[in-house]
């Protein structure tokens, strides 16, 4: 990991990464993110239960991947700031030789970075510094060390694309990554939506295109788009609890409504 010209962390401003953590009930935020994280509170209490549904989507679609297909090499973008357990404990739990890169471009994660490379003797991760606006992350040196182009990878995209606009042309970024993937990749996203509240995830929105960091919520049909040309794995895109639960529920009544206030679609698709 190269740590020269190392960005600072800039403490004027709220940052997703950070205000993610604070809804996660973590610890590495400042007084600008509660701030921030609070006001998102007030007009969508559901925030907490959302980051939550997230996180729990993220550790089922990496076991799966790993111990059902035969996964070994994972590259998670927009990793956030790390909160056990991390997607290489997972997979790695599952498969102790698999090889997993981190990419991020806040400099606070870049600060905890050495937990996500406490690897098992049998496999490897890394983390590189970078925007998958800006930068072709598959082309780091850092990540072809431990990543092996030719052969399947899962590629995960998970609560990153509502910060990618479409004037940062997401689709077109996410099907160059795909093609650089062999044949028996997966893409695994999950993505915030206003389909169930929309007045909610307004206030969400100006609350976060206020502190600097614009957002895009979009809809079941624009999410289904990132998987153009994959082959969906069951349930296909549906709402985060829903994508293969540990515990299968049949909530009613408010227990459902509590759920779908989750406002996150996820899926995982497989490239042919």
């Amino acid at each position: 990991m190269t740590t020269s010209g190392k960005p600072e962390i800039d403490t004027s401003r709220p940052h997703s990464a950070r205000m993610y953590d604070y809804y996660l009930g973590g610890k590495d935020w400042y007084p600008v993110d509660e701030k921030a994280a609070e006001r998102v509170l007030e007009v969508c209490p559901q925030i907490r239960r959302t980051a939550e549904t997230n996180r729990s989507f993220m550790h089922r679609a990496t076991r799966t991947l790993a111990s059902e297909y035969g996964v070994r090499q994972f590259v998670d973008i927009g990793t956030g700031i790390p909160t056990a357990p991390n997607l290489h404990q997972v997979a790695q739990e599952a498969a102790p030789d698999a090889r997993i890169v981190y990419a991020d471009h806040d400099a606070t994660v870049l600060e905890y970075a050495h937990v996500l490379m406490r690897s098992t003797p049998e496999g490897r991760t890394a983390y590189i510094s970078a925007d998958v606006r800006e930068d072709s992350i598959l082309d780091s040196p850092r990540l072809r060390e431990v990543i092996d182009l030719n052969e399947p990878v899962a590629l995960s995209l998970v609560a990153l694309l509502h910060f990618v606009p479409d004037d940062n042309k997401p689709y077109e970024i996410v099907g160059r990554m795909l093609d650089r993937l062999a044949p028996g990749s997966f893409l695994v996203l999950s993505h915030c939506t206003n389909d169930f509240d929309a007045v909610a995830w307004q206030g969400v929105k100006k609350v976060y295109d206020a502190g600097g960091t614009t957002v895009q919520f979009r809809t079941k049909e624009e999410v289904e788009r990132f998987f153009d040309g994959l082959e969906l794995l069951e349930p296909k895109v549906t709402v985060a609890h829903d994508w293969r639960p540990d515990e299968p529920a049949d909530p009613t009544g408010e227990e459902a409504d509590l759920l779908r206030s989750a406002a996150l679609y996820a899926g995982v698709g497989r490239k042919p």
